[in-house]
């Protein structure tokens, strides 16, 4: 059996989901724009630059999710979809993803992004593997905290190494592992699958994978 790891952001869409999901709350006037916005545009570029404090966007990025019903939410996550999400899904994501489908690998998206905002995106493309950040909740609704390690750089290998040994596997269970990325931040993991590739990659992932060889492909 081979492994076929898919970062989301960036990589299967052609925009970043945590990105667009708080501009869909500011377009609804659900988030204060003032307020919001430029936050938002911040921690999009310290993402981007590789210096985001993760704990800091988490707080920022959990928190409106508390001051409202899981139904409310799950309301305005139908719109988003259909609104945001759909035209951003990368041309050649598909394609793709029924490629290592086809062959029998075992598929999971693996994001930063929480798993509310990507889960119903996961299910679209059609995978049903998903090692997301966490929110944590109270009876069903969320608290604005996040719940055990971040899904990010390093911590995208810690919680992927826990979902395999959940589910009885190491990394000694696969022929060949594959990671598709865009980012600098994913670099961590890149190194640590038989078959990394770049995908549509920031500057910085693009020189590193020039550097070491990796492919360099496109799906937009």
């Amino acid at each position: 059996m081979n492994l076929a790891l898919f970062d989301l952001d960036n990589t299967l869409l052609t925009s970043d989901s945590d990105f667009e999901w708080s501009q869909f709350l500011i377009e609804k006037q659900i988030l204060d724009r003032k307020a919001y916005e430029s936050r938002n545009l911040e921690f999009y570029e310290q993402y981007k630059a590789g210096t985001l404090d993760i704990h800091k966007f988490l707080d920022f990025q959990l928190q409106p999710l508390s001051r409202y019903s899981r139904i409310q939410l799950d309301d305005w996550h139908n719109e988003f979809m259909a609104k945001k999400i759909m035209p951003l899904i990368a041309p050649g994501a598909y394609k793709l993803i029924n490629k290592h489908m086809l062959g029998g690998d075992l598929c999971i998206i693996i994001t930063a992004t929480n798993r509310f905002v990507t889960e119903p995106i996961a299910k679209k493309l059609g995978i049903n593997n998903l090692i997301a950040t966490e929110p944590d909740q109270e009876n069903g609704e969320f608290n604005g905290q996040v719940l055990g390690i971040p899904c990010f750089r390093e911590g995208k290998i810690s919680r992927l190494e826990g979902w395999l040994d959940e589910h009885n596997l190491t990394w000694l269970s696969f022929l060949e592992s594959w990671f598709y990325s865009d980012s600098l931040n994913d670099i961590p993991l890149l190194n640590k699958v038989t078959n990394p590739v770049a995908v549509d990659p920031d500057s910085t992932l693009k020189k590193y994978a020039k550097k070491n060889n990796w492919p360099i492909i496109s799906l937009r």
